[in-house]
């Protein structure tokens, strides 16, 4: 759904709209699954297509009732990358790889979706320019793993706190507008 709404944003027709929605949901699984060499995973789940076509005429059932929907795109988009996060990790993990790795593949399957969708779009993908994007996977990627490692709560909770902190940590972020330090002066408008 964020990716329909960030075409929608963008004034794309309803099948424009679809292909942002769509390689927004699989992008980042999709390098994941090619870097690990395994089957696409939706290339063998109808499910997931479907799931993507529900969620786009969802957000075009949305965007007619609420003309604003940044916050609801704000939201969703969240929720997908702590969602992804998890789910790339734990593919690591089923592959028996380092944890570190299985971190990168986490972070890789949150956030490159988001960058395709970004450039697809014409823009700088925000995980390049202002706002706590990657960190908020790598950080809570991290307490998963040693969750998972060292304590004996149950899988869903660890999961769902890993969601949250995801979601938390990206809503602190934009809310107070932290940001990555900069290894440039500000008031240079020339690029190297």
């Amino acid at each position: 759904m964020s990716g329909a709404f960030a075409a929608m944003q963008k004034r794309f027709d309803p099948f424009g709209v679809l292909i942002i929605a769509f390689v927004t949901s699989v992008g980042g699984g999709t390098v994941r699954d090619v870097l690990l060499d395994v089957p696409v995973f939706w290339m063998r789940h109808m499910m997931m297509v479907s799931a993507i076509f529900g969620g786009t005429l969802l957000a075009f059932l949305v965007k007619y009732f609420e003309k604003s929907f940044n916050v609801t795109l704000f939201i969703f988009d969240s929720l997908g990358l702590g969602l992804f996060t998890i789910i790339g990790i734990q593919k690591g993990l089923n592959a028996d790889l380092h944890p570190i790795i299985c971190l990168t593949l986490g972070t890789i399957t949150g956030c490159f979706g988001g960058i395709i969708r970004d450039i697809f779009l014409n823009r700088i993908p925000l995980i390049f320019r202002k706002e706590i994007y990657a960190t908020a996977c790598i950080v809570g990627g991290s307490l998963f793993l040693l969750m998972v490692k060292f304590s004996n709560l149950s899988y869903v909770f660890v999961q769902i706190s890993t969601i949250a902190l995801i979601v938390i940590i990206r809503t602190l972020a934009v809310k107070y507008h932290w940001q990555m330090p900069k290894f440039y002066d500000r008031s240079s408008n020339s690029e190297m």
